[in-house]
């Protein structure tokens, strides 16, 4: 009885190990590691010393001085130093935490940032803090076409068959939601929910310099609702036309048109990457796209208060 005991915990153990082997952690994603930015605002506003962080090797930058993503990371924030009419701010969404006896992890918000000078302008904006595969373009200096703000995604060709993540959610439960931008803001009944969605897309460019794209792979998965921290969760990718398969919903949809993410071509110019249809099962992607958000809206609309916080980013294979 001993020995069946015994031989049945060997191979509980090793089937774990087979199970850990499998996991490939995506650069900096165990989010151990932070830049903190010292970027004094404007004057006119205040001229305070704000911080704002980034996912990459631990340091300190001083000064308003455009971030580009440090020491291999591949991640990029929507925290960002704006210049809007020569007026320095700041916004930060996402934060460090501390997670009892398991290092950091990343705290993202959705909140709003106010930013007034009499008689130029006077600011309200919704921020849903996220964090993404990509790089942000600094400075900010306006809050039209937000998805042309940043360069969404990075290269890669495997095929994996899960996004992994440790995650917890506050939700706030008010039942509201604001939507806030330059010169409008309004609340309205409704809910909110944090998103995580892993995209592989196979990409390619023509002679005029547009950036097409046929989806390869999908996961995608929403929560609401407060949760204590569940690790090792999973979010299944399903390859080919996902719209064919069980679990899809309409939020997994191809990205086109005005909900098209933007990238930079070979001619070094920000342009929309337009998915033009579902790829084969079978196909080898060239790029992968990964979002965590605290919100799930269009931009600039969320509930005030929502949080999702992420750690031990990973794929599963």
């Amino acid at each position: 009885m001993f020995m069946k005991q015994l031989i049945l915990t060997l191979c509980c153990a090793a089937a774990i190990n087979a199970a850990a082997q499998n996991i490939e952690p995506i650069a900096f994603g165990d989010m151990n590691r932070w830049v903190t930015r010292n970027i004094k605002e404007s004057a006119v506003i205040g001229g305070k010393t704000k911080q704002v962080y980034e996912i990459a090797p631990t340091q300190t930058i001083e000064g308003a001085k455009a971030y580009k993503n440090l020491g291999g990371s591949p991640w990029a924030t929507s925290n960002v130093y704006a210049k809007v009419m020569g007026v320095v701010k700041t916004s930060n969404a996402v934060f460090p935490v501390e997670r009892v006896g398991k290092g950091k992890a990343a705290r993202l918000t959705t909140c709003l940032e106010k930013c007034k000078v009499l008689g130029m302008f006077d600011i309200e904006v919704l921020v849903s803090g996220s964090i993404f595969l990509g790089q942000m373009n600094e400075p900010i200096a306006n809050t039209s076409s937000p998805y042309s703000k940043f360069e969404m995604g990075i290269p890669y060709t495997k095929r994996p068959v899960a996004l992994v993540l440790d995650y917890k959610v506050v939700d706030p439960g008010t039942g509201k939601l604001t939507y806030a931008t330059t010169g409008s803001k309004k609340t309205y009944s409704g809910n909110d929910s944090s998103d995580v969605f892993i995209y592989l897309q196979r990409r390619w460019e023509d002679e005029n310099g547009n950036i097409h794209a046929k989806r390869v792979g999908t996961g995608r998965q929403r929560f609401s609702g407060n949760s204590g921290w569940k690790n090792g969760h999973r979010i299944p990718i399903v390859y080919g036309d996902a719209s064919k398969k069980a679990g899809y919903k309409s939020y997994m949809g191809l990205l086109n048109g005005n909900k098209a993410y933007y990238a930079r071509n070979s001619k070094g110019k920000m342009v929309p990457i337009q998915e033009e249809g579902w790829d084969d099962e079978n196909a080898t992607p060239t790029h992968m796209i990964l979002m965590c958000s605290a919100g799930s809206g269009t931009a600039y609309e969320g509930q005030v208060g929502m949080e999702l916080w992420v750690d031990n980013i990973g794929l599963e294979f």
